[in-house]
């Protein structure tokens, strides 16, 4: 199944100082992972790990909501 996830930029936690990233939010539950850079190579690992870490552990396919 093709879920939605909303991409955001965000500054998360570093070692010594926040860090330019990008938050991915499944629209079906809420769950969220987070990645460090604002690349489209930065995106797809968010996505490919919420696969990985879906709390309901459903072998979803997570895509961008906006494409």
């Amino acid at each position: 199944m093709r879920v939605p996830c909303d991409i955001a930029e965000a500054e998360l936690d570093g070692d010594f100082t926040a860090i330019e990233g990008v938050v991915a939010t499944c629209s079906r539950c809420g769950h969220e992972v987070e990645s460090f850079g604002t690349s489209d190579a930065s995106v797809t690992r968010c996505l490919a790990v919420m696969r990985e870490e879906c709390p309901r552990g459903e072998p979803n396919f997570y895509v961008e909501a906006d494409r």
